[in-house]
This record gives structure tokens, C-alpha cells and sequence, in this order.
């Protein structure tokens, strides 16, 4: 039995990682983060090319055909480049939500998805998160009426996913009203969505709502490891090249332990992600609780690795000039996003018949 990455798994990440070096770099993430931009087209253009949006899309629509662990290699590169890229409703919500439409919806949406023609959005949180402020969409008719919080990537999309109450899903093109919603990451745009008797076509019912959660938990995982293992090597080499008493603050023993367990803390985590991405595939009687584990887990590790290597670099870590907040902040809205982690080991719990 193999337990590692294929070549093929490798050399897609690793060529993620060169293209995000040069679509992405951190004078680039910071334009977008700071300067107002609700897309970065120039970005999603470049990996559109090297065929991301189709990860999913089976290939007789046009796309690569792969799986989850593929989709979570790309989201551990993507987060380790802080990139703002539509990619978690776009390239795996949308086409997993499509997968359990009707042939005409995958017909007209898919090759689209894949080719990077179109993007998509995806206003699911209430059913898998909770609803606060009297938020909750209803469905009815074919129409769609209520309040939408936490959606993903409205901005610029042509589609959009959206779950109801009862968990069923829905395919819209628009809402009625459409706001921003600020919070700490701006490397990722969230907002607010009103329906008004909005058309919509059904998609699928509520089993469909929870492999769509379990993906996303899984993406948000490995974003988060991607993150949180650029902090840690960033952390590394300020401590290789900082001096203080004239010597580098790598030789002092409380630092050393400081990126050692870092390090302990992250490596276990990569493979609870891959894991959890491969049985989402391959292992369906654990896929729900596994992608539950990624999810807390990693929420968890990302706050330790974000915070101690922000100490690891001192007082500067704590500057815009560094710019070590954009993985910082990308993490601690990955932990809140669709669930903080209590709320999703108490799922974790009611899967197993601990909770009632």
C-alpha cells in the first residue's frame, strides 16, 4: 500500500507552487488585500490555464477528472500564497453541487467551470454553521426568498450555489441585493445575500448539502496547513538570520524549541488532511467524520503555528511591512468559516451517536 503522494500528485503541486510564486507574490496579494479589488482576474486567468477550475469536472465535460486529494494539494498551495482566488466555490463547490443536478445543468455549467469561462459563488453556511440575525433562505416555487450570511466568492460570479433551510440545494444566477460583509481576511471576500422571490433551479436534497460541507471542511483544512507551514518557514529563516548579542536568534535554545514544536505540532496534521481528502474519495463510511477531524483539528494547529511564529519574529511580526497578517488572518477565518472548530466536533460527535 502506498502512503505517500504519486509523482503525478508531487508535480502538480509543485507546479502550483512555481505559478503561484509568480501570479501571486506577496506585493501582488497585498494590492488586492489593501486596495479594494473584489477579483484578481489576473491570477485566476493564470491558474485557468494550468487547468485548476477543472480539477473536478469529470473529463467528458472538459475537466481533469481528478479527486479531493488533488483538490486539497492545490488548496494547501493556494494557502501557502495567501491567494485570493475564487477556487473553494468554484473549482469544488460548484462542480460537486452540479454532479448531483440534472444532465442539462451539467451540460450548460461544467464545461464552463472547467475552461475558467465562468465563476461561481456558493451561500451555504446556514445549514452547516447555524443562522444568526435571522438568516435562512426558503425555497419554494422555484423561488428563493430570505437572507444569506458568509456567502463565498459573489463577487464576479455568474452562479451561484445556495442551500436552504431543509438543506437542499439550489442553482441561482443572481440575488436581489448584494453587500459586502468585512472581516479580518481580506484576502477573501465574504457577503451578505438577499433573495426576493428569486428564481432559482433545484439541485439536489439535503445528502447532496452534506458532501458539499465535508469538501469544503476539507479545503479550508489545507488551506490552512498551507498557511500555516509558509508562517513556519518564515519563521525558520528570520531565525537563521536575525541576530541579537551577536549571534543569530536560531542558536538560542527557547527558539529553537519554539520551531521544533511548530514543526512537531504541523507534520501529523498534513497527513490527517490528506487522509481525510482521500477518504472523501475512497472511503465513504468515513469521509464525514474524517473531514470533521481535518477541519478541527487543523483550526487548532493553525492558531499555535500562526501565533508562535508571529512571537518567533518578534516585534516585527507585527508589522504591514512584513506582511506575515495576510497568513495569519487567512487562518483565523479559515477556523470560523462553516464552523468554528467546537461546533464541528460536536458534529463529529452526533456522527458517532455522541451527541444528541
Amino acid at each position: 500500500m502506498r502512503f505517500a503522494l504519486s509523482d503525478d500528485q508531487v508535480m502538480l503541486q509543485d507546479s502550483l507552487n512555481r505559478a503561484l510564486a509568480d501570479l501571486a507574490p506577496l506585493e501582488r496579494v497585498r494590492r488586492f488585500a489593501d486596495g479594494g479589488e473584489q477579483t484578481a482576474p489576473d491570477i485566476w486567468k493564470g491558474l485557468a490555464d494550468l487547468g485548476l477550475p477543472g480539477l473536478l469536472v469529470p473529463e467528458e465535460h472538459g475537466g481533469l477528472g481528478l479527486g479531493m486529494l488533488e483538490a486539497a494539494l492545490a488548496a494547501e498551495a493556494l494557502g501557502r500564497h495567501v491567494a485570493p482566488t475564487p477556487f473553494l466555490s468554484t473549482a469544488v463547490l460548484a462542480p460537486l453541487a452540479l454532479a448531483a443536478g440534472s444532465d442539462a445543468q451539467r451540460r450548460e455549467w461544467l464545461p464552463k467551470l472547467a475552461a475558467g469561462a465562468v465563476l461561481a459563488g456558493a451561500a451555504i453556511s446556514e445549514p452547516i454553521a447555524g443562522a444568526r440575525d435571522g438568516a435562512g433562505v426558503t425555497a419554494g416555487g422555484g423561488r428563493l426568498s430570505g437572507k444569506a450570511l458568509f456567502a463565498l466568492d459573489v463577487a464576479g460570479a455568474d452562479l451561484l450555489v445556495v442551500a436552504d433551510r431543509g438543506g437542499a440545494l439550489h442553482l441561482a444566477r443572481g440575488a436581489a441585493e448584494t453587500a459586502a460583509m468585512p472581516s479580518i481576511d481580506n484576502t477573501r471576500r465574504l457577503s451578505e445575500l438577499v433573495f426576493r422571490d428569486t428564481p432559482a433551479e433545484p439541485l439536489a436534497n439535503g445528502q447532496a448539502l452534506e458532501r458539499l460541507r465535508d469538501a469544503a471542511w476539507i479545503v479550508l483544512a489545507a488551506d490552512t496547513l498551507g498557511a500555516a507551514q509558509a508562517m513556519l518557514d518564515r519563521a525558520v529563516d528570520y531565525a537563521k538570520e536575525r541576530k541579537q548579542f551577536g549571534r543569530t536568534i536560531g542558536s538560542f535554545q527557547a527558539v529553537k524549541h519554539l520551531c521544533a514544536e511548530m514543526a512537531a505540532e504541523l507534520e501529523p496534521a498534513r497527513a490527517l488532511v490528506w487522509y481525510a481528502a482521500y477518504a472523501f474519495d475512497h472511503a465513504p463510511e468515513e469521509a464525514s467524520l474524517m473531514a470533521a477531524h481535518a477541519k478541527a483539528h487543523l483550526s487548532e494547529i493553525g492558531r499555535f503555528v500562526a501565533r508562535t511564529a508571529t512571537e518567533v519574529h518578534g516585534g516585527i511580526g507585527m508589522t504591514d511591512l512584513l506582511g506575515l497578517h495576510y497568513w495569519f488572518k487567512r487562518i483565523g477565518q479559515n477556523r470560523q468559516l462553516l464552523g468554528g472548530p467546537e461546533r464541528v466536533r460536536e458534529a463529529a460527535a452526533r456522527m458517532q451517536g455522541l451527541a444528541a
